[in-house]
């Protein structure tokens, strides 16, 4: 029944998490907007609008269409294995989540994916729909890297659906400008990836921006030392977003966003050049 309904659940789990976080941003926000929602939203929303269309020509079947193929031939690693269904589902999520975590960093480290990923730092605010902000041709070249590792581990096709659903609801969670109560933030936080753990990710000082990568379970970054508890300036006073990219055309425009990769002189750090200071 879930996967006959997959485009009803993911459209369903969008717009009432959406609706929920943007309630909650205006009700008990964490910082003060920088720019009004009527100067950032339409473009990032367009974004939002023009990746769907284009996951839609390019993967019609998406994650979840393959990983029914894979599973019917018991392909992968997880059907080599044979393991029980309940725990095959719990491994692919985790599993399928350590591989975004991977893949996050790796746009970080690589010059030419940053140029497509710096899209989504250039926001100068931080709020429920800087979580969908990404570049169409991150969005392709996402999609090939989650197929891949669909096709490497043959996942249940239901543990595709939970795991891209649930880091559809937790992208937009964790973009959140909420104020959760700190002791809630600091337990939540060891089992999900919080507002306040990932505005870290995306501070203007370098060695913040390259931290917290995960954007659903907050294990990877505890494992792999890439975890940061809070940004040195403090929530209110941190600075959001590319130092060197304040143009209102290229940050509230959507021609402008799509332009990003493309213009020389924005700032260029990565995990190398973190490691050379």
């Amino acid at each position: 029944m879930l996967l006959a309904n997959e485009v009803l659940i993911r459209l369903l789990v969008f717009a009432g998490g959406f609706a929920l976080i943007a309630f909650w941003e205006a009700a008990l926000p964490r910082r003060e907007r920088g720019y009004t929602r009527r100067e950032r939203w339409p473009a990032n929303l367009g974004v939002v609008v023009l990746n769907t269309l284009v996951l839609r020509v390019f993967f019609p079947t998406a994650a979840v269409g393959v990983a029914l193929l894979v599973e019917a031939q018991g392909g992968g690693l997880l059907g080599f294995l044979a393991l029980p269904y309940w725990l095959a589902v719990a491994l692919s999520v985790a599993l399928l989540d350590f591989a975004i975590y991977l893949q996050h960093v790796m746009f970080h480290a690589m010059p030419v994916l940053w140029r497509l990923h710096r899209m989504h730092h250039a926001d100068r605010d931080f709020d429920v729909t800087t979580g969908a902000r990404f570049h169409p041709i991150e969005i392709l070249l996402s999609m090939l890297i989650k197929l891949a590792v669909v096709l490497a581990l043959g996942p249940p096709a239901i543990a595709v659906l939970i795991f891209e659903v649930l880091l559809n609801l937790t992208a937009m969670f964790n973009h959140g400008n909420i104020r959760l109560p700190l002791a809630l933030d600091a337990g939540l936080r060891w089992l999900l990836v919080t507002p306040d753990m990932h505005r870290v990710h995306h501070s203007q000082e370098i060695d913040e921006a390259n931290s917290n990568f995960g954007f659903n379970l907050p294990w990877w970054d505890r494992l792999m030392g890439t975890y940061r508890a809070q940004p040195r300036a403090g929530h209110m006073e941190m600075e959001i977003g590319l130092a060197r990219l304040a143009e209102p055309v290229l940050c509230h425009r959507l021609l402008g966003l799509l332009s990003i990769p493309f213009r020389k002189g924005l700032t260029d750090y990565s995990l190398p050049r973190r490691e050379r200071s």
